[in-house]
């Protein structure tokens, strides 16, 4: 797992500078005191991202590993705790915006993220969700899903934009901006990512497309 830290924590830092403009693009006008939720915030890419447009940022993962990274690079006005997202230990309303980045296709019931995502954001609040999209032909998404899964135990299922928007509607979401970004992937370091090596990961790797394009989904929604 250290591995696996250690690269994300890279990752994240040659991103950051992206993401903070992307999410300040997508989330303006910002009044600077809100107070944001990042749900899955493994170490803490969402959460320094939305640090300096906010008040305060929580951030909540199921790792204890990732939250330690976190914590141990937090900038001010950033705490992490250990949690479920699919059951989140946080009162209705508590908070004005939440994120949840590239989490929904590692968890068993994606519906029930959504639906706790939209019961911790205040009436008028905000949810910033972003994941890689499935694929809408059949034959692909079945050999993505494959390798996949093969590559990270902890995927479940990569969702169509139809699925996340239904996700959103039926929680009284209102999406106000989207949209879906083309990315190429490394394959050696989406590999890194996950800690592979030896011949585990030269097995995985022959699994993988040739070029590994992805798309990833990008909302902004108000709760009503």
């Amino acid at each position: 797992m250290v591995d696996r830290v250690e690269h994300r924590r890279a990752l994240q830092e040659e991103r950051h500078a992206d993401l903070e403009a992307r999410v300040r693009r997508l989330l303006a006008p910002l009044g600077g005191n809100e107070r944001a939720l990042d749900v899955g915030c493994g170490t803490g890419a969402l959460a320094y991202a939305l640090a300096p447009l906010v008040g305060e940022v929580v951030g909540v993962d199921s790792s204890e590993e990732y939250v330690a990274s976190a914590r141990a690079h937090a900038p001010a006005g950033c705490t992490f705790v250990v949690g479920d997202a699919e059951s989140l230990d946080f009162l209705y309303g508590d908070f004005d915006l939440v994120g949840c980045l590239r989490v929904l296709h590692h968890v068993r019931r994606p519906e029930l993220v959504v639906s706790e995502l939209a019961r911790v954001t205040q009436p008028g609040g905000r949810i910033l969700l972003v994941d890689q999209l499935g694929d809408v032909d059949p034959i692909r998404s079945l050999e993505l899903e494959r390798f996949e899964r093969a590559r990270d135990p902890s995927h479940t299922r990569l969702l169509p934009d139809a699925d996340i928007r239904g996700f959103l509607e039926a929680n009284d979401l209102v999406v106000t901006a989207n949209e879906v970004v083309r990315e190429v992937r490394d394959m050696e370091r989406y590999l890194d990512l996950v800690g592979l090596v030896g011949e585990e990961r030269e097995r995985i790797a022959r699994m993988a497309p040739a070029v590994h394009e992805v798309e990833v989904g990008w909302y902004v929604a108000r709760k009503s």
